[in-house]
Formats: C-alpha cells, structure tokens, sequence
C-alpha cells in the first residue's frame, strides 16, 4: 500500500473517530434538545392541586437559617424544607410583592423574607414562535421547582440577636422597581437593630442590593453579610459533556470552579446532612448556579475576603442545591451603623451583558460564566468576529458563511501550500511507483529514494493534512459558540431553517413534510446534511481513487457516513462544513489545473458507474536531474 494512501487512511479515520466520539458525548440527543427544554419550562408552570387549607409558605416553612445566637459563623444560611404546597400562582400570591419591571425582565419581589423569586426574561420564548410563553427564571418558594436568591446578615455565634429570615415581613417604601426607581425594605427587630435593603436593577438583569444596619442599642453586634442563590429539585440538564451546568463560580486566586449536580452530591459532608465544598479567603468573584442559556449568580463586594460554598442537602422529598458567599464579620458598635454591598445577576447570557458587567462593574472573572471550555482564547474571539458581522448584515447564518471565507483567507497561504504539494505528488506517483518496484524488497532504501525524490522536488510528504487539521479547530469552535451562546438561539438563517442552533428540521425519510411520518432519530437526515455529503463527496472524488479496494471503498461510503453523522448536529454547523467543501473544492480544483496535475473528478464518477474505462497502471516517468530541468 503507497505511503499517501496510508496517510489519507489514517486521516480519514482519526476523523472519523474524533466526529464520532463528539457526537456520542456532546450530541446523543440533540433532536431531543427543544422538546426537553420546553418540557422543563412547562414543569415549572404546570398545574398542582393545592391541598386544602394551605397556608402562606413563606410564613410555615423553615427560616433560611438558623435564628441568631445558633448560626455558625463561615457558614452561610442553609436552604428551606422543599415544601410544595400549590402552583406557582398560588406561591406568588401567598405574600405581598413589589413589581420588578426593566426592559429586559418582569417579575416580582416577596416581602416575606425580602427574597428575589420571581424572574421571567421578556426577550425570550420557549420555541421559535413568537407567541410561545416566555422563559421563566426564577420561582417562589411553596411551588414547583423554586429558585431563588437571599441576601442578609448571619449573627455571630453565641448573640441572641434576631436578624432577619424567610419570615420576616419587610416594609416597602413603593411597589415597583424599575431602573429608575429603587425600592427600599425596612424591618426593626424590636432590639435595638433596624435593618434597611435597598434594591436597584438596571436595564439588563443585574440587581444591587445594599444592605443597612443602625445599631440604637446599647451593645455591640457583630454580623456576618452573605447572598445565596437556592434551587429545589434537581433540574432537568442535558448531560453534555461540552457544556456545563450546575454551579458555578469564581473564587479570587483559587479559580474558576464547576460541580455538576450529581458531582455536589457525592462531595464530602459539611454538617449534618449536608455535603458540599467550601472555599475560603477568597477576594475577588462570584458563586452562582447555570443553565444553558440562563444564570443566577450572587456577587460580594469584590474588595473584602469572602468565604464560597456549593452545597447540597434532601429537604424533604428533593435535594435543594445552594450557592452562596458569606463575608467577613463587622462589628457594629452601639449609635453606629454599617452596610455590604452586593449584586445578584438573573438573567439571559447575554455575551455582551457579561463582558459589560465584568468591565463597568470590576467583577472578576465575571465572563466565565459562559463556558467557553478550554480553548476560549479561540473560541470567544470567533463569537466576536461572528457577532459583529452579524451587527452589520443581520443574519448568522450569512455571518458563518464569511467567517469561512475569511478564515480560509487567512489560512490560503499554508492551504495554497499544502494543496499545490498535494498536486505535486500526484503528478509524482509514476516515479514514486516505479522506486517501490525497484526496492520492493528493501523498504529503508526505498524510503530513502523516496525522501530523496521528496528532497529534489520540495515537497512535503505531509503537507496534505494540513487543510484537515486545519478545518477541525474552527469545526470544534463554531459548533461550541453555536451550542452554548444564547445568541445563536433561535437564530434564523433563509428557508426552512429558522434555528442555527437545533438541527435541520427537514427530513428526506418523510420526503421533507409531505409524508404524515415521524423517522426514527437515527434516521433524521435533513436537507443540508444532503447537501454537505454531495459537497463532500465531490471533494474526495476530485483525487485518484486509492489502488487498495479496502480504502476505495471507505472512501466511497464515507461522505454517506458524515452524512448520518451531521444530520443531528446544529444546522449552522452543517451549513458551515458545506460552504467549506465548496471553497475546498474550488481551491484545490484551481491549484490542480494551475499545477498541470488532471482532476479525477467526473472520471471517477463515470467510474462508478462503469461507464468509464478502470485507471491505466502507473508508469514511470522519465528521471529528472537534481535541478529539475529536464534531460
């Protein structure tokens, strides 16, 4: 077997396996993906008989902590029995509430317990249909699936200080809260503390909450300030391994930090019943718990040394999963008061809000709550490139399309390279052919020839891999910022595809909607899917066809192959991998005819179906002296 035919063979299955194994562990139910996201959004919402003679939740269940004088100082407050005990309509008129209106979200504030458990995002729907519901975020206590943040002070140990708790009615100076109108929360604890909470949002998703204490007694007090995002059940998740979601956070020197819910589970325990991880002395960061799409993330004042914790306790019949910073004690001495400053982001991922966020608000770290993975200094560059083109035409899907041709611009050099030696070798394959016959029994010598021939002739003998190698790296990035951003959500292309990020929804098994039958998944072969396997096959039969029937065979089928094997990936990855062939292919077709070297294309093809006469065997051509002229 010849050393290129070799080489191609190996390539060939490298990326094979590599797509492969992508698809086994990033995308094994990537038709699923809506259905399961909608489903989750659905539960939030649906609809449980309430039992009779319910009572408000925030008033019977549990405190968030312990009352002062038994909380553990290093320890923020622990999350609420998981009581359901209604719908979420129910929950929400179970306390009175201040509006929360901004342009971007609407919901609610509860002033039992001054807690933020009422969040849905305006700009977002559960399907491509502009009619459909929109997303929820953040749910109350006492229904389905709560999620929520606290923020508040945690009394030291050994005080029979009241603070306050889930119980705790706050007064309100107004009841709405928009980016222009703040809305503070007071409570007196009837000892001499009187607790004030000022709550400011802007225009996106991030609120500010200041927290105030007077102290008109006649001791000191020392409380410890803390903010915690709590979320009861275990959420559906997709279980790619390319993306993460459960809690999150960024601890000032010791890094970013990501457990996955069923990876808190099994950590060490904290305290009775409770496990989890904790991180001290940190200075700097953020602690939150994420989706795909959507995050909540609690932010300490970024100068003060601040203690993180994941933690996860069975509360009732579910687990509740906690994220939250506890900062460090200040001491508030009798006619003194004191205040911590805080942030909670509730909201969309926005690429623009986060970075935004990080830079105008000094968060550290804050862009981390994307997952960009590993190669994020490639990865978040091609999102900006992508996203700005997208500014200026208003289309992704056109954006993809000259991403690829300015990447293949930039890399035209090494491609241009490595498809003229290509051709080279190609036009090499007598002599190449005739060295092996003559050393067919001594393979160092032959190699030496060959080499040497390679040597005379400045070709590179593996100079064609790179346009493969080339073209995985921007694969790998394309289809991360198309799973993870929320800008690739429900992003439009022409036609039929209305979603860049879910697959074609086309399918040639039900001839593309005409037949009432939904095809099995390993079936979903889409219309683009089609259209990259064309492209790709007109590609690989632009080259001889190997000697080997083995790999001729491999070659033949494999473009069929990747054809099942996109038809479930992104569309705007399919439509990306299609553009490229077609630019490969006019490349190398150019490069080929300029290098004097015959296209392979339509005889191969005739050859297929036997309508062209087989490749006449290769004969030596005649030997040229060192400086390439000819004799």
């Amino acid at each position: 077997m010849m050393k290129e035919d070799n080489r191609n063979l190996l390539l060939a299955i490298v990326l094979s396996v590599v797509i492969l194994l992508g698809w086994q562990f990033f995308y094994a139910k990537p038709q699923m993906e809506k259905q399961q996201e909608i489903a989750r959004q659905n539960q939030q919402t649906q609809t449980q008989a309430a039992p009779a003679g319910a009572s408000n939740p925030a008033a019977t269940a549990a405190p968030p902590g312990q009352q002062a004088g038994s909380a553990a100082p290093g320890a923020a407050p622990g999350a609420a029995a998981a009581q359901v005990s209604g719908t979420r309509e129910q929950a929400l008129a179970a306390s009175p509430r201040i509006k929360i209106d901004t342009p971007k979200i609407a919901g609610s504030i509860s002033l039992a317990g001054g807690r933020i458990d009422d969040v849905s995002l305006k700009a977002y729907h559960e399907t491509v249909d502009p009619k459909s519901p929109i997303i929820v975020l953040l749910s109350p206590a006492g229904g389905p699936n709560a999620y929520y943040s606290d923020f508040g002070w945690v009394a030291a140990p050994g005080s029979n200080v009241p603070v306050p708790n889930a119980t705790t009615l706050w007064t309100a100076d107004n009841q709405l809260l928009t980016p222009s109108q703040p809305v503070t929360l007071s409570w007196d604890n009837g000892q001499g503390l009187t607790f004030k909470r000022i709550i400011r949002v802007d225009d996106n998703a991030m609120f500010s909450i200041r927290d105030e204490v007077e102290n008109k007694g006649s001791a000191a007090v020392t409380l410890f300030p803390y903010g915690q995002v709590v979320r009861q059940g275990k959420p559906h998740t997709l279980g790619y391994y390319v993306l993460h979601e459960g809690l999150v956070g960024y601890l000032g020197e010791q890094g970013l930090q990501e457990l996955t819910y069923d990876k808190l589970d099994k950590e060490g325990p904290l305290s009775s019943g409770t496990v989890g991880k904790v991180w001290k002395d940190a200075v700097g960061g953020w602690v939150g718990i994420t989706d795909k799409y959507w995050a909540a993330a609690v932010i300490p004042d970024q100068a003060r040394k601040f203690e993180g914790r994941f933690s996860s306790v069975q509360t009732g019949t579910e687990r509740t999963y906690q994220a939250d910073f506890l900062g460090e004690g200040i001491a508030v001495a009798p006619g003194a008061s004191t205040a911590s400053q805080s942030r909670l982001f509730a909201g969309a991922k926005e690429v623009a809000a986060i970075n935004g966020y990080e830079e105008s608000q000094q968060i550290k770290r804050f862009d981390l709550l994307i997952d960009w993975g590993w190669f994020y200094f490639f990865t978040k560059p091609l999102f900006f490139v992508l996203d700005w083109i997208y500014k200026h035409i208003g289309n992704f899907g056109v954006a993809i399309l000259i991403v690829t041709v300015l990447l293949k611009g930039l890399f035209f050099p090494l491609a241009n390279k490595s498809y003229a030696s290509m051709a080279k070798m190609k036009a090499l394959q007598p002599e190449m052919t005739a060295i092996r016959e003559r050393y067919a029994d001594d393979k160092m010598k032959q190699q030496q020839a060959l080499m040497e021939l390679y040597k005379t002739q400045k070709i590179n003998p593996v100079a064609g891999c790179w346009p493969v190698l080339l073209q995985i790296p921007v694969f790998f990035a394309l289809y991360k910022i198309l799973f993870i951003t929320i800008e690739m959500r429900h992003a439009p292309f022409f036609g039929w595809i209305h979603d860049l990020a879910a697959p074609d929804p086309t399918n040639l098994f039900n001839l593309f909607g005409l037949i009432p039958y939904t095809p099995p998944h390993m079936l979903h072969l889409g219309a683009w899917p089609l259209i990259m396997g064309v492209t790709m096959f007109i590609q690989m039969k632009m080259n001889p066809e190997p000697p080997d029937p083995v790999q001729k065979m491999m070659f033949t089928w494999m473009p069929v192959f990747f054809t099942f094997l996109l038809g479930s990936f992104p569309a705007g990855l399919v439509i990306y991998w299609s553009w490229n062939n077609l630019l490969s292919v006019t490349q190398q077709g150019f490069i080929m005819k300029k290098n004097g070297v015959k296209i392979e294309l339509f005889d191969n093809i005739k050859r297929m179906f036997g309508k062209a006469p087989p490749p006449a065997p290769a004969t030596p051509a005649p030997a040229k002296p060192a400086n390439g002229n000819k004799k």
